[in-house]
């Protein structure tokens, strides 16, 4: 480290009860991942690197600044228990299917993890954090008015709303498997949030993020999206990665980004089909970091938990320019790592990478001429900015800074769901499930 180079403020969320909510047996989407994730960030150690919170819970109006009150109404009011009384709005709202299923907590659940992401917002405009991590967060399909792809409320496009309030420029990059629609679709029309995707793209889900599809309105050609085929390694990711994003920030100028790190492009995912390496998915993450703008982190999709927990413990090691040693600490849930017990497992030597170099060449060539129709970075009329979504809220809940700095960071393992091999990602146990995150 030059001594010029001081270590970045991270500020990490993390709730203990957002693991033990529970989808269903046979559901890919499994908060236990978090628990896991947050395990091995305490045995590295890296909790000593970074000020550890437990975060905020958002309201009903905190997630009804971009979803609709009957929306968010309805998501607090249904219940297993009262499933038939909504079987209208079940339909309307895309709630109670197999891929958005009610289960207990549902609600809460949202809450947790909308409000983490609304609170690292607060943490990078406040300047109190150069860096916000919340792996809870990153639900990128939620759309205004229904749930899609295990994603019932939008946290990424609430926290932005948020960091609008502030700065002029937001980009929003997405590296989660699946199209980014949820995201995309909010901002289509605004020239203050580029969205910027990289995902599988042609029979599957959600189906939408075609090369052309570059924005409506004041927003042309401030979406950008990278359809990619399955296969996707490495050396292939940091080709296309790199030099998009490098002029991504020459021509748009952000002033702050929200990287969402969806785990399900890594190689193994039991519903992905990218063969990235823990070590690959990273470098995108450190590529961004070093363009020191504030930065926010989101969780997303990955659907074998013993990777997604690898991974993002891993990336918080990145964030926090920690260098982590290949062998797990021993932890709780270290049989799940199980034969190797190693932070980088390895990928599968035998998948075809379908992305021909001429294939990843013309989409390098699109979004550049893409890139370049920018008149430049749009300028804002800047007015009083408005009061911080915690504003009045201080004196209800004590300091919180101090009501957050969590004193406490052993978390009890909760294995009331995780009983056996049930809970360990193996492949075929939910290979029909329909959509994902």
């Amino acid at each position: 480290m030059s001594a010029s180079h001081s270590r970045p403020k991270v500020a990490y969320f993390y709730d203990p009860d957002v693991g033990n909510f529970h989808y269903g047996l046979l559901h890919p989407m499994k908060p236990h991942r978090l628990s896991v994730t947050h395990s091995l960030v305490l045995n590295y150690g890296l909790h000593k690197k970074m000020q550890v919170f437990r975060p905020y819970i958002a309201s009903g109006p905190d997630m009804a600044r971009f979803h609709s009150e009957e929306y968010i109404e309805f998501l607090a009011r249904v219940s297993p228990n009262n499933i038939q009384s909504f079987s209208k709005s079940l339909t309307h709202y895309n709630v109670g299917a197999a891929d958005c299923p009610v289960f207990d907590g549902l609600y809460e659940f949202c809450a947790r993890y909308t409000g983490a992401s609304l609170e690292a917002a607060e943490k990078i405009v406040t300047e109190q954090a150069d860096i916000a991590i919340n792996w809870s967060g990153g639900l990128h399909h939620a759309k205004k008015f229904e749930a899609s792809g295990f994603c019932y409320v939008n946290d990424i496009v609430v926290a932005i709303l948020e960091l609008l309030k502030y700065h002029p420029r937001v980009l929003y990059i997405d590296i989660d498997i699946h199209h980014g629609d949820g995201v995309q679709e909010a901002f289509y029309l605004t020239d203050r949030v580029m969205t910027c995707s990289f995902h599988k793209y042609g029979n599957f889900f959600p189906g939408t993020g075609h090369m052309y599809e570059v924005g409506a309105g004041a927003g042309r050609q401030y979406s950008v999206n990278v359809p990619l085929k399955e296969g996707m390694d490495d050396i292939s990711y940091e080709y296309i990665f790199q030099p998009i994003m490098q002029q991504v920030m020459d021509f748009f100028r952000p002033t702050v980004v929200v990287l969402q790190c969806g785990a399900d492009s890594l190689s193994g995912d039991r519903l992905g089909c990218f063969n990235l390496s823990t070590k690959g998915h990273g470098k995108c993450v450190e590529f961004i970091k070093k363009f020191n703008l504030p930065l926010m982190i989101l969780g997303g999709g990955g659907y074998t938990l013993r990777n997604v927990a690898r991974l993002w413990a891993y990336e918080t090691s990145i964030l926090c320019e920690e260098d982590l040693p290949s062998e797990l600490p021993y932890q709780e849930y270290f049989e799940y790592f199980a034969p190797d017990f190693t932070l980088h497992p390895e990928v599968n030597p035998r998948m075809e990478n379908a992305n021909s170099q001429q294939y990843l060449a013309n989409i390098l060539e699109t979004v550049g001429r893409q890139l370049k129709l920018l008149t430049g970075a749009p300028s804002v009329q800047m007015h009083d900015v408005p009061d911080s979504f915690l504003k009045g809220r201080e004196g209800e809940e004590g300091d919180p800074d101090k009501r957050q700095l969590m004193d406490d960071l052993k978390v009890e393992h909760n294995g009331e769901y995780y009983d056996g091999d049930s809970d360990q990602e193996e492949e075929g146990a939910a290979e029909s499930e329909p959509a994902v995150s």
